[in-house]
């Protein structure tokens, strides 16, 4: 219940809305009762929905380039150095997991493109990385 006070012509009013359903609303001015209503229904706000449109271009993966002799790991995003899984002189085949990199609090492990051995590690564990920074060598 709200209460107001007006004053018309120097006329003092105390008004008390008791309920206001659709555009009825019930109220009481100076103790006496009175049914009103509105001219139009009350516009009720709506949360507005937010609707993205699809990506132009799906995202294409790591390309590796077969032909060449080193293959460069670079971080795909920036994160913290979590594990490293490998050392220098390591054989990897591809799928296997070299390191994880937490980003936007989640894991993200980066697993081997190519087949090769470990030739250098640019990374230590609990080190900030940046997008493109190069990680790891191998040839």
């Amino acid at each position: 219940m709200k209460s107001y006070k007006f004053k018309v012509n120097e006329n003092g009013y105390s008004v008390n809305i008791k309920s206001h359903e659709d555009n009825i609303i019930q109220l009481e001015v100076n103790g006496t009762s009175y049914e009103v209503k509105m001219q139009e229904e009350v516009k009720k706000t709506k949360t507005p929905t937010l609707i993205r449109s699809a990506s132009k271009q799906p995202s294409a993966p790591l390309q590796v380039n077969p032909k060449s002799a080193k293959t460069r790991i670079v971080a795909p995003i920036p994160g913290v150095v979590l594990s490293i899984d490998v050392k220098v002189g390591d054989t990897l085949k591809v799928g296997d997991r070299m390191l994880v990199l937490e980003a936007m609090k989640m894991e993200n492990s980066i697993v081997c493109e190519k087949a090769g051995t470990i030739t250098a590690i640019k990374i230590s564990v609990g080190q900030q990385v940046l997008h493109d920074e190069l990680m790891i060598e191998l040839e």
